[in-house]
């Protein structure tokens, strides 16, 4: 009998595309789960290691093991084999759980981690060459898909270029997995040989296969700040800005001192270990430009670099520095130094650093921290202008509407009287919105910070506390690059920092005794961009016979240069001296004939005078006051090479000028630059000669070159040394090679001159100017000479002590 044949309903083949679907998905899943990352702890047996890196793995491990990936744990170091593998055991050994978790299910997964971690000595290519045939074949064995792999460098900034040379050569994953290095600080020492290891490192790896580490970045109060301004931002967006934020503060205080880290402090100091990394990176959080989506890396990522291009260079005055009394006995200990030595490294630091920009001009961002301080607590705080007025006494005023109540917004880094991460934001400003990973605290009663019971903030702290290096290195398995720090943002830091170091490289920092008996000795103040102690220091805390003479110890010096008058003193008072000149001529020439006519020479030495008469000089007459350009540069106005964009960034920005005022040399023209046909020289003298009386300026500012040169007029060059001309068109040894200048006739008609003359660079033409007489051709420098008008020269000590 034969069977009726089967009829399939059209619901029936549906539900059988969905079944093999349901399948085939189940296929890819199980394929999925096959996803094998490697993890290659470099420094597996040192203190970072035992301390934090081990325990963040296992997080990590807990975190991710269930969702798709298996994991090996290579723990590697210079240690012979037997050795290390008892140190990383006994590390293992100590790992902890969360809370939340079962103490059998915790010993079950301790036990599965301490299978799949092993320990092996990488010092050889051969020891390398040997983890990678290890990995395949472990790969190989288990069936197993490579995702990737991840090295952690725990290791000192010397050893990372042999490391990466073994890593490229031998231990690259194959096609299709991705490789992640992660960097721990220190990234160099300066600008310089930042550089030079970013090179070094960029020949091995790409860049987005290199993870820099700041920890701080992973501390949650201050992952916290980008989503916070983000959820935020409706509150904020009236709020944050020069307008309303008085100032802000961005601390870090330790009570320990450098004791048993002396070789690493000796070399790094307190600015470089902290300030120039941790709290420069919270700055640019707090600073910069919300981009519209906070989640993207790369737009984050830009928005901070914008922040260090338009960081205001520091100057020595813009620091404070302080060193704990017994560190210097510390490091003729553990160093092995003679009786002698005296340290002049600092362990306490505070900075001022302003940004230049429309957001944030003006508003004092204070950077700080030390050792051996009476409290361990870090914090970012953002103090509000109070510009509200109460009429009924304080005691009926109310938190949270009261105006006249303190304004502040905190992100409570840890520690302190709070003991922990935290948001805190007053109630008079507004109630925050954070993620549901934060829940509103209570404190301990009677609690008050920064001024004001607890009571009077909305504070919150994280539901679930975490240490940032494994919210880092959650970060570094899923790829996320917003937390750590690209090459460029790194070589910006550096740049903005090294300046500031070299300046107070052989400056004697304050000595305190350390903790509570600091009392008020280190306490500060701010003024005209400047930082200085509120107190004197008491002569008993400086080393050896008497106190260290400091160069504000010394008096400006009054003096003959070519039989001209000559003003030297450090470069701080210098400077100091000649803007206060500068403004006193002017007052003089604006009440005299109503205008002050000002021309002013490019390139670095003038950058500070140029500050100083920005932030110090509240009475100087800008309104009436015309500047002058000495000398240009044949580049667009726009080009960073400019003399005129350094007027821009470094004065006219911060100061009251009528634009009609402002006269810069016409050097593009007809979108060309420097054409003799376009008679752009010509154009300039024309303006002088109709604004400037008998086109005699009343203060030209200039420089000395090393070479003798000064404006753009240069030695083996007579152009624009004699002749009628007022502005010429002249060749620079240097690139760019163009340049427009006023000509040596012009400047001698002036009625003042005054030639600034700074640094060491500057001590061998200083000597040799000093004995030539007329020789402009050779030293055009030699033939300023002002016909009826006055020559002074300003030097620093660097350069005039030759």
């Amino acid at each position: 009998m034969l069977a009726e044949p089967f009829n399939w309903h059209p619901g029936m083949w549906k539900m059988l595309i969905v079944v093999m679907c349901v399948a085939l998905l189940g296929c890819l899943q199980a394929q999925e789960l096959q996803e094998h990352v490697s993890i290659i702890l470099l420094g597996a047996t040192g203190d970072l290691a035992k301390k934090y890196l081990w325990q963040g793995l296992f997080q990590l491990y807990l975190d991710e093991a269930g969702r798709g990936h298996s994991f090996s744990f290579h723990g590697a170091a210079l240690t012979a084999p037997k050795q290390g593998q008892e140190l990383m055991a006994k590390t293992l050994e100590s790992l902890s759980c969360p809370k939340d978790m079962a103490p059998s299910h915790c010993a079950e997964e301790k036990d599965q981690f301490l299978q799949l971690s092993r320990y092996r000595q990488l010092k050889t290519a051969e020891d390398y060459q040997a983890l990678n045939k290890d990995i395949e074949a472990q790969l190989q064995h288990a069936g197993l898909r490579e995702a990737g792999r991840i090295f952690y460098f725990s290791v000192p900034p010397f050893a990372y270029a042999d490391i990466a040379r073994n890593i490229n050569s031998s231990c690259r994953p194959g096609p299709g997995a991705w490789l992640r290095v992660v960097l721990e600080k220190p990234f160099g020492h300066d600008h310089f040989s930042a550089q030079q290891l970013a090179t070094e490192l960029g020949s091995f790896f790409q860049e987005e296969e290199m993870y820099r580490v700041d920890h701080y970045l992973g501390k949650q109060a201050v992952a916290q700040i980008l989503p916070f301004r983000d959820q935020n931002r409706k509150a904020l967006d009236s709020l944050w800005n020069r307008h309303h934020v008085e100032r802000v503060e961005i601390i870090m205080k330790e009570t320990v001192d450098a004791e048993g880290r002396t070789s690493f402090y000796e070399e790094y100091g307190v600015i470089r270990d902290v300030l120039q990394n941790h709290l420069t990176e919270v700055l640019t959080l707090v600073a910069m430009e919300l981009p519209l989506n906070v989640s993207s890396a790369e737009a984050v990522l830009r928005h901070k670099l914008q922040v260090f291009q338009a960081l205001r260079g520091l100057q020595r005055g813009s620091a404070i520095v302080g060193q704990y009394q017994s560190y210097s006995e510390q490091v003729r200990r553990e160093l092995q130094k003679p009786d002698s030595f005296h340290s002049l490294t600092p362990t306490f630091a505070a900075v001022l650093v302003h940004i230049d920009n429309l957001r944030w001009e003006g508003v004092p961002f204070i950077l700080m921290s030390g050792k051996a301080l009476d409290e361990r607590v870090g914090y970012a705080r953002i103090l509000f202008k109070n510009q509200a007025c109460c009429v009924q006494s304080e005691k009926h005023w109310a938190a949270a509407q009261s105006q006249c109540l303190p304004r502040q917004l905190i992100f409570h880094i840890g520690h302190g009287d709070l003991g922990s991460p935290a948001v805190l934001v007053s109630r008079n400003l507004f109630r925050p919105s954070l993620p549901s990973s934060w829940k509103e605290m209570e404190g301990p009663p009677g609690l008050r910070l920064f001024g004001s019971p607890l009571s009077d903030y909305y504070a919150y702290s994280p539901v679930q506390e975490r240490d940032a290096h494994s919210v880092l290195l959650s970060h570094i398995f899923h790829g996320r690059k917003d937390s750590f720090i690209t090459t460029e943002n790194l070589l910006a830091s550096w740049g903005f920092w090294t300046p500031l170091l070299e300046s107070l490289a052989h400056k004697a920092p304050r000595l305190y005794p350390g903790g509570a008996e600091n009392g008020r000795l280190l306490d500060f103040e701010f003024s005209s961009g400047r930082l200085f102690f509120s107190q004197q220091q008491p002569e008993q805390l400086v080393p050896g016979p008497g106190p260290a003479p400091m160069p504000s110890d010394f008096q400006v010096l009054r003096a003959k240069y070519r039989e001209s008058p000559l003003v030297s003193a450090w470069s701080e008072e210098l400077i100091s001296k000649l803007a206060n000149d500068i403004e006193a001529t002017a007052v003089r020439a604006v009440r005299r004939f109503g205008q002050f006519h000002l021309a002013l020479s490019g390139g670095s030495s003038p950058v500070a005078l140029f500050q100083q008469l920005a932030t110090a000089h509240y009475g100087f007459p800008w309104a009436h006051t015309h500047l002058w350009l000495v000398d240009e540069r044949c580049v667009p106005l726009s080009d960073p090479e400019s003399n005129f964009q350094g007027l821009q960034a470094h004065l006219l920005q911060h100061v009251r000028v009528p634009y009609y005022n402002i006269h810069p040399m016409p050097v593009h023209l007809q979108q060309r630059l420097c054409a003799e046909e376009d008679q752009g020289a010509q154009i300039y003298a024309r303006e002088i000669s109709a604004l400037v009386a008998n086109s005699s300026f009343d203060l030209v500012l200039l420089g000395m070159g090393a070479d003798g040169h000064t404006a753009s007029l240069f030695p083996q060059s007579p152009t624009g040394l004699d002749g009628e001309q007022l502005v010429v068109l002249t060749t620079s040894p240097s690139q760019p090679h163009r340049r427009m200048s006023l000509s040596l006739p012009l400047i001698n008609r002036a009625k003042k001159v005054a030639v600034l003359v700074m640094g060491r660079m500057k001590r061998e033409i200083t000597a040799l100017v000093s004995r030539v007489g007329y020789e402009p051709k050779k030293w055009p420098i030699s033939g300023v000479l002002p016909h009826s008008g006055q020559l002074v020269w300003y030097m620093d000590y660097d350069a005039f002590l030759a």
